[in-house]
Parts: C-alpha cells; sequence; structure tokens
C-alpha cells in the first residue's frame, strides 16, 4: 500500500488528515495513490496522529510517542542483532549490546566514570593490559533510569542478553553449538562462581526448559541421529556434545561437566548407512546443541509401548444438553486420520459416564457383527472390567466400526435425565483397563464429580472471595484426586481433563490429576454447542491435540558442570528422585522451570548443563533428546547484572507465585512477588548504581529494564488479581496456565499483546515479501492513554482476542470491517470477523490470525482463542473484562503503571 494520499471526499464524522493535501511531485493524484485508496479512519475533531502508530515513519506527535526522545523509539523499532550462538565470541563481540543502549539519560558520563572505577568500565576502553586480564569481556551493564524513561512495550520483544563464550568452547565452530533460547534459557547468562556472590546478586539462577517447539516434528526439525552410536561419560552419565575437548589423537574424551576422561567409541567415526570411514567434524552431535538420538535396547525397560487413548466421556443430562457429548463424537470421528499410528499399533477405547459406568466393546472390521456392545457397572465403589480383553482396540483393525460407534453414541443417551456424575470411579476403572499399557486417559466432562469416588461437593461461596479464606478454595478438596494420581504415573498412564461446566466445577481438585501425570488441563467455561464459535474452538482444538506427537513413558533429567546441582524443579509431572521428573506422556506445549543450586566454587572459565528426554515416540521408536547449553562464569556481580534475562526470571516467578498461592494464598504470592522486585532495585541499587546516583530517579540495567512491570502484570493476571469477583474455577484454570505455558505463550498471558488497527503502517496485515508472514503493526502499550476514542484495538492474551471498537468509530471504518451501516448494529461478544471485500477487512483479518500464531512465536500450542467484539460504548461486563488486559491502567484494587514506579522508588 502506497503512502497515504487523502481518502474518500469529507463526510461527516470521517475527515481528511490534517496536513495530507496536494500530492507530491511524482505521485498519483488524490485518491488513486498506486490504484488503492487508503483509509485514514479518524474524526474531523481529533488531531490527526494522536493514534498509537503515529510515531512511525518519523512523524512524532507532540512530546514523544511513548514519553522517550524520537531517536529512543526508533532505536527500539530496529531489528535486533540477534546473536550468533556458539560462533567465535571475539567475532561476536562488537555488535552484541546493540538493542540494548536505550537512549542515555543525563549524567549517565559520570556514572560510566564512577563504574570504571568500580571495575565495571566498557572493556573496548580500556587500557591493553588491563583488557589481557580478562579475556573476553562479557555484555557491558548499561544503567538506566525506570522513571525518566517510561517503559517501551517492544522492550519486551528484545532477545536476551547474548550469551559470551571465550574463543574455540566448542569443539568446531558451529553456529548451532550453543543451545537457542526457543529450547532452554538460563535466568543468568553469565554465572557466578560461588554461592555467595550468587546470593549477593539475589537474582535467580535456574533454566526454563521447552523440550519442543511445535505439536509437530515436521514443524521444527532437530538433528536425528539413527547409527545408535551413543557416547556417554562414564561417571556423571553426560551426552557427548559440542563443548567436549578430544585427546590422545581423537580416541578419547574430556567431559565438559566432570572432566573425567572417555574412550571415543570404535563406530563412532564410521557411517554405518555407507559402510566407510565418517568424517567425526560432521557429527550432529558435535555441532548441534538440541539432538535427537535412537537409543538401542539397553535404553528399554520393556518393548516399547503403543499410543494408547481411553476416552472418559461424560453422558450426564448436562453434557447431552449443552451438545459436549455429540461435538466430542464428531470431532474423534473426523480426527481418527490425525491420530499418530505410523506403526499401525495405536489403540482406542471409549466409556461413558452418569451414575454408572459404561464400557463399550467394538468388534473388529470384516467381523459378522458390526455393532458395538455397551457394557454397564454400577457398582461405583469397586468397578471391575466386565470383560477381559475388545475395550481397547487397534485403530488399523476396526476403523470403520469405531466410526459407527461413534455415530451411535449421540443416540445411545440422547434421553438421559440423569444428573449424577461418577467421574472418579470412571478414572479408577480406567485406570484398570490401560495400566497394563500404560497410555492417556482424555477425560471430557461437563459436570462435578459428584457419585463414587472422589466425589465431590459445590465449595464455592461468594462470600469468601476476595478475603483470607479464598485460597482454601483452589486447593484439592478431596485427597483421592492426588494420590491416585501419583499411582497413575508410576504405571505410566496421564491423565488430561476437558472441563466445559456452567456451574462450579472444582478445576483446582481435577487439575491434580494432570498436574502429577504430565497432562494438562483445559477449560472452557459456559461453553455450548449451540454457539457456533464454542463448537469450532472446541472442535478445531481437540483435533490439534489428537494429531500432536507426544512422547510416553518419558523421564526429563538435568545434568551440569561439577559444583551445579538441579535442586528444585517446577511444572506437570511427577519428581520420582531428587533430580529425576517422570512423564507417562511427555506433552509438546508445555514448559518446565529448574532452580539450580551452586554447591562449590566453579573453577571453570565455562559451565555446561544438559536435559535430557528419555521418551517412546508416537511411533514406537525409543529416543532421547538432548539440549545442552554452555554459559561463561564470573566473579563480578556486574557481569551477573548485565546478563541476567528477564523474560527467563519472570517465568521463574511465576512458577513460585504459582506454588505459593497453593501452599499459603493468594495475598502472600502477590506479597512476595512485590519484596522480590523491591530487593532486586535495591540490591542493584546499593552495590551497582553508587547508593545514591540521581536521588529522584530509579536505577536498573537495559536488559532488565521490563521486569518491574512484568512483576506488576502477573500481580493483575486472572490466577493472581487482588478481586472479589473471579470464579474459583477460573483463577484455578490461570494458575495451571501460570505454571505450564511455554514462555513466549506466558509472556503474552502475564503481558498482553495490542495492536492499533485503524492507523496501522501500510505493510501490516500484508505478507512480508522475504518470508512471506504477515506482518503485524507495532504493539502498543497496554494503557487507556495510548487508545484513542476512534480507533480499533486489537488485545491478545495468547488466550482470548479482544477487538475493541471506539465510542468515536466512523462509520466508514465499521463498514469497512464489519459491513454494518451504523455502529448501534454492531453485535458484541464472542464472534467471527465478516470476510469483506475490501482491503482494509482483508488485512484486519490477517493481523487477527497472525496474533495467534503459536508457531511463529516458538511454541506448540492445541489453544485457538475466541475473538470477542467489545464497543468502548456498549456492554458493560465485557468492557470492564476487556480492559482488565490494559495492565498498566489502574483498576479496582491495584495500581496503575506509574503508582508502582513510585510506590517502588519509595521503597527502594
Amino acid at each position: 500500500m502506497e503512502a497515504p494520499q487523502g481518502g474518500y471526499p469529507p463526510h461527516e464524522g470521517y475527515g481528511q488528515p490534517v496536513g495530507y493535501g496536494s500530492p507530491q511531485p511524482g505521485q498519483p493524484p488524490q485518491g488513486q495513490a498506486g490504484g488503492r485508496k487508503k483509509r485514514v479512519y479518524a474524526g474531523e475533531s481529533f488531531e490527526f496522529g494522536s493514534g498509537a502508530n503515529a510515531a512511525l515513519g518519523g512523524q512524532m506527535p507532540a512530546g514523544g510517542s511513548y514519553g522517550y526522545p524520537p531517536q529512543a523509539v526508533a532505536g527500539y523499532q530496529q531489528p535486533v542483532a540477534q546473536p550468533i550462538y556458539g560462533a567465535d565470541a571475539a567475532a561476536q563481540m562488537q555488535p552484541m549490546t546493540q538493542g540494548y543502549a536505550p537512549p542515555v539519560a543525563p549524567g549517565v558520563a559520570q556514572m560510566t566514570q564512577q563504574l570504571g572505577a568500580m571495575g565495571m568500565a566498557d572493556p573496548h576502553q580500556m587500557p591493553p593490559q588491563a583488557a589481557q586480564a580478562r579475556p573476553v569481556s562479557l555484555n557491558q551493564l548499561i544503567p538506566t533510569d525506570l522513571l525518566s524513561q517510561p517503559f517501551n512495550v517492544a522492550e519486551l520483544d528484545l532477545p536476551p542478553p547474548p550469551i559470551i563464550l571465550p574463543p574455540g568452547t566448542s569443539v568446531f565452530p558451529s553456529p548451532h553449538a550453543n543451545c537457542p533460547p526457543k529450547y532452554m534459557r538460563s535466568t543468568l547468562n553469565a554465572v557466578p562462581t560461588n554461592h555467595s556472590l550468587l546470593k549477593k546478586s539475589k537474582l535467580p539462577f535456574s533454566l526454563v526448559i521447552q523440550p519442543y517447539a511445535a505439536l509437530h516434528d515436521a514443524e521444527d526439525a532437530i538433528p536425528v541421529i539413527p547409527d545408535q552410536v551413543i557416547s556417554r561419560c562414564r561417571r556423571c552419565r553426560s551426552y557427548i556434545n559440542p563443548f567436549v575437548t578430544f585427546m590422545d589423537n581423537g580416541h578419547r574424551w574430556r567431559c565438559n561437566m566432570c572432566s573425567l576422561t572417555n574412550d571415543v567409541p570404535q563406530a563412532f567415526d564410521w557411517d554405518s548407512a555407507a559402510q566407510k570411514p565418517a568424517d567425526r567434524a560432521l557429527r550432529p552431535e558435535l555441532n548441534h546443541s538440541v539432538v535427537e538420538f535412537v537409543a538401542p535396547q539397553e535404553y528399554m525397560v520393556r518393548p516399547p509401548q503403543p499410543l494408547v487413548y481411553l476416552f472418559l466421556i461424560d453422558v450426564s443430562y448436562t453434557s447431552v444438553a449443552n451438545g459436549l457429548l455429540a461435538t466430542t463424537a464428531r470431532c474423534i470421528k473426523e480426527s481418527l486420520d490425525r491420530i499418530p499410528n505410523a506403526d499401525r499399533r495405536t489403540r482406542l477405547g471409549f466409556m461413558a459416564v452418569d451414575t454408572s459406568l459404561h464400557y463399550f466393546s467394538i468388534p473388529r472390521d470384516g467381523s459378522e457383527s458390526s455393532d458395538p456392545r455397551m457394557l454397564v457397572v454400577s457398582d461405583l465403589d469397586e468397578p471391575f472390567l466386565p470383560i477381559p480383553g475388545d475395550l481397547l482396540v487397534p485403530l488399523s483393525e476396526c476403523r470403520e466400526n469405531i466410526e459407527l460407534f461413534l455415530d451411535k453414541l449421540q443416540d445411545m443417551f440422547q434421553n438421559t435425565q440423569s444428573n449424577g456424575c461418577a467421574m472418579g470411579s470412571a478414572l479408577r476403572a480406567g485406570y484398570k483397563l490401560i495400566s497394563p499399557v500404560g497410555g492417556k486417559m482424555t477425560v471430557l466432562s461437563s459436570s462435578l464429580p459428584n457419585v463414587g469416588q472422589g466425589a465431590l461437593t459445590v465449595r464455592e461461596d461468594k462470600k469468601v472471595l476476595g478475603t483470607n479464606k479464598e485460597s482454601g478454595l483452589l486447593q484439592t478438596a478431596n485427597s483421592f484426586y492426588k494420590s491416585f494420581a501419583v499411582e497413575c504415573s508410576k504405571a505410566q498412564v496421564s491423565v488430561d481433563m476437558f472441563l466445559f461446566s456452567s456451574q462450579y466445577q472444582d478445576v483446582a481438585s481435577l487439575s491434580n490429576l494432570p498436574r502429577y501425570t504430565g497432562g494438562q488441563t483445559y477449560f472452557y467455561p459456559g461453553w455450548n454447542a449451540a454457539r457456533t464459535e464454542d463448537a469450532i474452538k472446541f472442535a478445531r482444538e481437540f483435533s490439534e491435540y489428537l494429531s500432536s506427537e507426544i512422547g510416553l513413558e518419558a523421564v526429563l533429567r538435568v545434568r551440569a558442570t561439577t559444583g551445579l546441582r538441579m535442586n528444585t524443579f517446577y511444572g506437570n509431572f511427577f519428581n520420582r528422585s531428587s533430580d529425576l521428573c517422570a512423564f507417562p506422556a511427555f506433552p509438546r506445549d508445555q514448559a518446565y522451570v529448574v532452580e539450580v543450586a551452586i554447591d562449590e566454587t566453579v573453577t571453570k572459565p565455562v559451565v555446561c548443563m544438559q536435559a535430557a528426554v528419555l521418551h517412546t515416540t508416537c511411533n514406537g521408536e525409543r529416543r532421547i533428546r538432548v539440549l545442552t547449553v554452555a554459559l561463561p562464569t564470573t566473579q563480578n556481580l556486574a557481569d551477573l547484572y548485565a546478563s541476567a534475562d528477564q523474560q527467563a526470571i519472570s517465568a521463574y516467578f511465576s512458577h513460585k507465585a504459582v506454588e505459593r498461592v497453593l501452599s499459603s494464598g493468594l495475598e502472600p504470592a502477590r506479597e512476595a512477588l512485590q519484596a522480590k522486585v523491591t530487593e532486586l532495585l535495591s540490591t542493584y541499587r546499593k552495590e551497582l548504581a553508587g547508593g545514591s546516583v540521581s536521588g529522584s530517579g530509579l536505577q536498573f540495567p537495559a536488559n532488565l529494564r521490563a521486569l518491574p512491570v512484568l512483576f506488576l502484570a502477573m500481580i493483575k493476571n486472572l490466577g493472581l488479581r487482588k478481586s472479589a469477583q473471579i470464579p474459583t474455577d477460573m483463577r484455578s484454570a490461570a494458575l495451571c496456565m501460570l505454571s505450564t505455558l511455554p514462555l513466549p505463550l506466558l509472556m503474552q498471558y502475564i503481558y498482553p499483546k495490542m495492536y492499533s488497527l485503524h492507523d496501522m503502517p501500510d505493510n501490516a496485515g500484508l505478507p512480508d515479501e522475504q518470508t512471506g508472514e504477515i506482518i503485524l503493526p507495532p504493539p502498543v502499550n497496554l494503557a487507556s492513554e495510548q487508545m484513542v476514542s476512534y480507533g480499533l484495538y486489537l488485545i491478545d492474551d495468547g488466550q482470548t482476542q479482544f477487538l475493541w471498537v471506539g465510542r468515536d468509530a466512523v462509520p466508514q471504518l465499521i463498514l469497512d470491517v464489519f459491513g454494518l451501516p451504523d455502529k448501534l448494529q454492531l453485535r458484541v461478544g464472542k464472534q467471527y470477523l465478516p470476510e469483506l471485500d475490501n482491503d482494509f477487512s482483508q488485512r484486519v483479518r490477517a493481523v487477527v490470525e497472525k496474533s495467534r500464531d503459536h508457531r511463529a512465536k516458538g511454541a506448540g500450542s492445541i489453544v485457538v482463542p475466541h475473538l470477542y467484539v467489545v464497543r468502548e460504548d456498549g456492554e458493560p461486563g465485557l468492557r470492564l473484562w476487556a480492559q482488565t488486559l490494559l495492565v498498566e491502567d489502574r483498576s479496582d484494587q491495584s495500581a496503575s503503571l506509574v503508582q508502582w514506579m513510585g510506590s517502588l522508588r519509595e521503597k527502594v
């Protein structure tokens, strides 16, 4: 799209932009810029250029766009030079801090001199002999003032501080030698050599591990080593990786974790496929930090298990009435081709649950009868299997009869009047059925389990919400759910919960099953298949869920250089021993956080950490996915702060906050977050900013500028927010997300994305010429002062999208996006945007769709967010819900960002 050249003839409420008049020389006349009209959706009564995107193209409104001087914003919108992981550090050093240098505040020159006196000056400006004392200069500490330079949302998209390793750290100079941050990132990209320095810094040392970046292997190719030659250290059992050292003419290798010397296997330099000697320098495990080994026989306790799905479907009255039973049956039928079954061993089973348990025996295709048999068991206390076989059937051999069964399932229960749901007993029975093999129990329920084992009662009390007693509602009400989950984990049985109730369903209790078995809780409040949006959202998500290539009978272990120890693990799994996490099924849409302890002084210039996931693929192959990260060490506090990763730190404290909520309550969790950010600011001021530099400011390093904002956003998140209006189930579901989402999606869930659409740049919503990816508008700070009353905005936290229509939106905008002549005809609530034949409609829909693209963010997810249309002068409940995502605004019980920064300044 060309530059704006006027637009339509002015009419009521739809004005030409100020300052765009006659065409420039060499440009088409008005109204035909390149043959396409440019519409500017700004009312006549408003000064053009006050929208959120006005700052683009150097056209600054008075006072700067975000309170930054103009050059600062320009600096933040430049693409940041991505570090080349693992390449020669000397070659990387020049551009390293690019993108981390915010505008330099007055007085920083003096500070640089003071820091120089403290041994923290820019290494490039040191005298030669001083520079030689340290072979590699780490990230430079760039001090900034959080108060004089307000937070710009673009800072959230900066990459973590680069990992700067000494030259020659990796055995071969490969750009893939060090682990990319999308798989594993450390809160500190320079590691303290001893515990006391770490303690002094008050920074956490932990890893955020996301072994998979997509639901399917084809979307994220990782080198696979098929020859089953796996070389490991004899002592610490680490896998050979790009940071080992070869000795003795390459016959032996020294372990980079524990320094033991090991023999190189004879077959290591042999190409078994071509039957000839191979070049060691080409072996993937010496060039890539993320690899997958095909495991030999000794890595199996038993033959690889097949993929097993047992569906436990609620068929009580609620579930039939809201359409869950019919939608589930249809969706499974339509997704049978997507369920992984390359080895033709995948098995499916079905159980229906009301006040009795209904088993289904499905005959093999081609047998005399194709009718499924229903076997009813009404003993809920000691449920038994009515027949030994035929309840778990091979998908390949029973495909036609499974389809026939799914077609009939709805009719079998369409006249039910049963209001009971014995899901606890059904889980116990399902466990008996699949525990000899292992597999997934997928629960789909619209009711509270109110009879049989694990029966629950409605305990939500509106009077308790927002008080100290509320935290009791977030804990499990029946010990059955924890103890049964641990039992499942031991038998390689994983549980996923899909919960759809319009009434209280006790997500707090039910979510224990996925929490300890490597599963996930998916929550659909008030769901009803009669609403097309609800039915399609669930169908799309459930189909993605069934197609996902999960791992089976998996264990995760993290090893590290001598002196470091994995201390605490956070995420959905069962901690089988101090350093081993067990996953009956290993999901692809979750991340894990591991806290690292420093037990003894580290003397090496570089430490390494290695995560290994041993698992069975859906196709019956035993594999080990290995991720290795190398980090430089330091004895200097300034290096720790300059190399700290604000996103990884936020992920760590998100898990800590959920743990605190479940153990102590909501208020202690919020207070702990506020105390932590205050402690970090105080420590930095006292230890690194000379105690009282520029008395009125709030000093912090450039790479951590977003941390106070992220902590405020966490405190305001649905899971932690102080409010008497949040139903317990909604809060419990939010806590599940805060403790499982992959890092890119977690950041968006904590600090949502907001895009200004009415004035988006000309290329937004169109494919990039180089990549073909849709270009998004630049994100906007989550503050109502960024919004104009005639604007159109998309607010997206990754789980829900809001399309905000300003109260003064002009008729042409409404017509172009919604196809309606009048704003008053605009229906609010969840919906799809109409596909209209105009340029702006197509671009808005492209932006809405692209904003949902989790693959581009480097994460796996089945979630397809609902889109809610919100009118600023429309339904108040919907408007208030959307406004809770504007985390920089003041809300009923929490501070605005300005107030928050002021209170931190007082505390520090």
